[in-house]
């Protein structure tokens, strides 16, 4: 019983590490599946939303996986197929988003929440600087404080 609980444990941990590329799906020459394997990492997979392409066992991904490798057999750069793929998917298919005009709030938010919060704090400190701590002396207080304070008394 022990043993076959071991062979189901080994046999089902022994896949963990395994991606989603089947070796039909690779190119013959290693410098190009290289590529592949490259910017598959950078697209997401549009069903898992969390995983790449590459990582993914998606219907959708497969595609996107061999719609990659055609476009580089066929040539292009990498810039290139990563422009066709948004084009058809839009920048949400990008695991890590361009800086552009329509991003920069994306990539800009914590800058500012950063500058904002610096000079929150150094408003509320400069105002609180200026304010006394303590109540005002008693006119007993302030008589005595003079007697003491006062350089006539201490010759």
């Amino acid at each position: 019983m022990i043993k076959r609980f071991l062979l189901a444990l080994t046999l089902i941990l022994s896949a963990a590490p395994a991606f989603a590329v089947n070796p039909d799906e690779m190119l013959a020459d290693p410098a190009l599946e290289a590529r592949a394997r490259t910017l598959s990492a950078e697209l997401r997979c549009m069903v898992c939303q969390n995983q790449s392409i590459d990582d993914s066992n998606a219907d959708l991904a497969k595609d996107l996986r061999l719609l990659v490798r055609e476009r580089i057999a066929d040539g292009d750069s990498d810039d290139e197929v990563l422009n066709y793929i948004v084009s058809r998917y839009g920048e949400f298919v990008l695991l890590k988003p361009r800086f552009s005009v329509r991003t920069l709030l994306l990539w800009g938010a914590p800058v500012l929440l950063i500058l904002a919060g610096g000079a929150s704090l150094i408003v509320f400190a400069r105002k609180r600087a200026g304010k006394p701590t303590g109540s005002k002396l008693t006119a007993e207080e302030q008589a005595r404080l003079d007697e003491l304070l006062d350089p006539t008394q201490r010759l």
